[in-house]
């Protein structure tokens, strides 16, 4: 019998929590419903959900810090819940390390599309590939970029933006096609969250290299290698 995918709702409203909960069960996923911040940090590492669903605004710890201890435990994909639908916060989640977002009030429907698409992605890397070029090498078996012989410590996005870059030199990417490789789908007026993710990595990687990532004008960014 295959085992049904586990999915922690955290959500301090319980009428949402139940709603979420009902639509997911009927797609035959288990579900938990915790209803603060500090209880779905401490039943995180007991239940091992294959996916969170995280609303922001949570009493004792908001979603955001909740994102960020879970990303220290797990790369467990993480979906966040958010009333605010301003461009400025679903940045911030996802540089926290989420993997979606969907802005309330939402349609249960679009939910449960958005825990599939999200799940299929993250069950769909590609396993064990090492990238090696001059100075940097990627491994995708334990998810570690090592630089000039130093291990960077990359949230999941940053790492997944890297390796994409690196697998693909010299070919131009326009930033609608790295959300959708990425994230996997297209962020509406969004694009900005693949400008701070490459901001993030150069200031990462500032040593002088033969490699790297371009911005193209007009057009998007490419990995350049020399």
């Amino acid at each position: 019998m295959t085992q049904k995918l586990k999915i922690l709702v955290v959500d301090d409203d319980t009428h949402i929590a139940e709603l979420i909960t009902l639509y997911l069960t009927k797609e035959g996923y288990e579900t938990k419903e915790v209803y603060s911040g500090r209880q779905a940090i401490d039943i995180f590492p007991a239940y091992s959900p294959h996916l969170v669903l995280l609303d922001l605004m949570l009493p004792e710890i908001d979603g955001y810090q909740v994102c960020s201890e879970i990303r220290k435990m797990s790369a467990v994909p993480i979906i966040m819940l958010t009333a605010r639908g301003e461009t400025f916060d679903k940045v911030l989640g996802l540089e926290m390390g989420a993997d979606d977002y969907i802005v309330k009030p939402f349609d249960p429907k679009e939910l449960v599309a958005r825990v599939k698409a999200v799940l299929r992605r993250y069950e769909s890397k590609e396993p064990t590939r090492q990238l090696v070029i001059p100075n940097l090498a990627i491994s995708q078996s334990n998810r570690t970029v090592t630089y000039h012989g130093t291990e960077l410590e990359l949230p999941p996005k940053e790492f997944e933006l890297l390796h994409f870059f690196a697998a693909h030199p010299n070919q131009v990417f326009t930033r609608d096609q790295i959300l959708d490789k990425i994230w996997g789908y297209e962020f509406t007026g969004e694009t900005r969250t693949v400008d701070v993710h490459i901001k993030r990595l150069r200031e990462k990687m500032t040593k002088q290299d033969t490699w790297s990532i371009k911005t193209v004008w007009g057009v998007g960014y490419k990995f350049e290698m020399n």
